[in-house]
């Protein structure tokens, strides 16, 4: 059983990010393999390029590599790992996001599902829309995605991540 303190994967961040993406949690197979957004079925690395925030599709293994293009990632627990169901509340750390997002100050905040972004605004995943969101003070902009999981096929749609490629790319 690992400690917990352990954690599933490195946050990629540094101050004036242009995008930083903000899941639940690891997967277990991201916690296993060390990278974000691995699993064969997840459609993240897909969506990006696809959607215009990445010139080219990169691959789990390259993450780290997005740092360079403005892009950084974190999750709301960085000691839990599963799908979101799975995930033990004490786990999640919305004060300890917060304090990241205001020491880092990203231009823009990207939930990478609905589950993440109700942790974050503490309201169920149903009061939830997806797409660029009301502005919040002096928070950046904040987006909420689809998951590109594919245990969320049912939700899928591309237009969310397009609109925020538009918005980091005006």
């Amino acid at each position: 059983m690992p400690t917990p303190a352990l954690h599933r994967l490195p946050d990629q961040l540094r101050p004036n990010l242009g995008l930083v993406f903000v899941g639940t949690a690891a997967s277990t197979r991201s916690a296993e393999l060390g990278h974000y957004y691995a699993h064969p079925g997840n459609r993240f690395w897909r969506a990006i390029h696809e959607a215009g925030i990445t010139p080219r599709r990169y691959q789990p293994g390259e993450f780290a590599a997005l740092i360079e293009l403005g892009i950084g990632f974190t999750d709301l627990s960085k000691t839990g790992a599963g799908m979101d169901h799975q995930i033990a509340a004490e786990t999640i750390d919305v004060p300890g996001f917060r304090a990241k997002m205001e020491k880092y100050r990203p231009r823009t905040i990207a939930f990478t599902s609905k589950k993440a972004a109700s942790l974050f605004y503490g309201r169920p995943s149903s009061a939830i829309s997806l797409g660029r969101q009301a502005r919040d003070g002096s928070w950046p902009e904040i987006f909420v995605l689809p998951s590109p999981s594919g245990a969320a096929s049912g939700s899928w749609t591309l237009e969310p991540w397009r609109e925020l490629a538009r918005w980091i790319n005006s």
